[in-house]
C-alpha cells in the first residue's frame, strides 16, 4: 500500500491572468467594468421582463432564466478575481475552491439546457405558430426551466465529488486565475482517470448532446423559414433565431474546447483565453444581443426611461 504521511492541500495558489505585476491595476479596472456590464445588462432584462406584461411570454420566461444564470455564473469567479488582482497572495482555500467549482459548473450546465429550452421554444413557435401558447403553456416551461436548474445541481454534484475524491499532495499552484476541474486534475498525486471517464460522460450530456438538440432544432428552423413566402417573414424569423444561434456557437464552442479536447493538448494559457471567452465575452454579449436586436425589449427601455415608442 502507499503511504498515507502525505500532506493534504489546504489552500490552492492561482497563478492568476497574468503574472505582470504592472498589469494588475490596469486587469482589475478592465474586469470590473465588465463585471458591471455583465451585472447592469442582465439584471436590466430580468426588470423588464418583469414589469411588462406584454413580455410574459415563454421566449422571455426563457431568456430570464438565462440572464439569471449568467449573473450567478459571473459572481462564481468575478469578485474573486477581481480582489487577486490586487492582492500579493493569490490564495484561495480548499472549501472555497469546492465551492467555486461546484456553483461554476452548476450554472454552466443550468446555462447549456436553457441553451436547449431556447431553440426548441423557437422551433415550437416557428412550426406551430397557432397552437404555440398551448404547447408552450406556463406549466410546460416552468418544468423545462426546474429540469434545466436540477439538472445542473445534480450533474455538477458528481462532477465535483469525482474530482474532489483526488488527493491534492504534489502541489498547491494552478495555473489558471479560478478552480476548475482540468487544471485540478493535473496537481492530482492519485490516478485521476475515474474522475477524467465521468467528466467526459458529463460532458456528452450536458455538452454534447445539447449541441445535437439545438441543431436538429435550428435545421428544422431553416428549412421552414425557407418555405414562408413572404420575404418580411423571412426576414422577421432569421432575426429572431439568428442572434440566439450566435450566443449558442459562442458558447458551446469555447466551453467544448476546453473540456472536451485531448489531454496532448493542454495549454493553461490558451486554456486561459478560452475561459476568459466564455465567462466574460459571451454574457457580455447577450444582453446587447437580446436588447438592441429586439423589437419589444426596445419599447420595453423606452418605456422604462418614460420615452414609449410604438415603432
Amino acid at each position: 500500500m502507499e503511504s498515507s504521511n502525505l500532506t493534504s492541500v489546504t489552500e490552492f495558489i492561482l497563478l492568476g491572468l497574468s503574472s505582470w505585476p504592472e498589469l494588475q491595476v490596469y486587469l482589475f479596472f478592465l474586469f470590473l467594468m465588465i463585471y458591471l456590464m455583465i451585472l447592469l445588462g442582465n439584471l436590466l432584462i430580468v426588470l423588464l421582463v418583469v414589469v411588462n406584461t406584454f413580455l410574459h411570454t415563454p421566449m422571455y420566461f426563457f431568456l430570464t432564466n438565462l440572464s439569471i444564470i449568467e449573473v450567478c455564473y459571473t459572481t462564481c469567479v468575478f469578485p474573486q478575481m477581481l480582489g487577486h488582482f490586487l492582492a500579493k497572495t493569490k490564495s484561495i482555500s480548499y472549501s472555497c475552491c469546492v465551492t467555486q467549482v461546484y456553483s461554476f459548473l452548476s450554472f454552466g450546465i443550468a446555462e447549456c439546457c436553457i441553451l436547449s429550452m431556447m431553440a426548441y421554444d423557437r422551433y415550437v413557435a416557428i412550426r406551430d405558430p397557432l397552437r404555440y401558447s398551448v404547447t408552450m403553456n406556463r406549466g410546460v416551461c416552468v418544468r423545462l426551466v426546474t429540469g434545466s436548474w436540477m439538472g445542473g445541481f445534480v450533474a455538477s454534484l458528481v462532477a465535483t465529488v469525482s474530482t474532489f475524491q483526488l488527493s491534492f499532495c504534489r502541489d498547491n499552484v494552478i495555473n489558471h486565475f479560478l478552480c476548475e476541474m482540468p487544471a485540478l486534475f493535473r496537481l492530482s498525486c492519485t490516478d485521476t482517470s475515474q474522475a477524467e471517464i465521468i467528466t467526459q460522460i458529463l460532458c456528452v450530456l450536458t455538452l454534447l448532446c445539447p449541441v445535437i438538440f439545438i441543431t436538429f432544432s435550428y435545421t428544422h428552423i431553416i428549412n421552414i423559414v425557407l418555405r414562408i413566402g413572404s420575404a418580411q417573414g423571412r426576414r422577421k424569423a432569421f432575426s429572431t433565431c439568428s442572434s440566439h444561434l450566435l450566443v449558442v456557437i459562442l458558447f458551446f464552442v469555447t466551453v467544448m474546447s476546453l473540456y472536451m479536447k485531448p489531454k496532448s493538448l493542454y495549454s493553461p494559457e490558451k486554456d486561459k483565453i478560452i475561459t476568459v471567452f466564455y465567462v466574460a465575452f459571451t454574457p457580455t454579449l447577450n444582453p446587447l444581443i437580446y436588447s438592441l436586436r429586439n423589437k419589444e425589449m426596445k419599447i420595453a427601455i423606452w418605456k422604462l426611461v418614460g420615452k414609449p415608442r410604438d415603432t
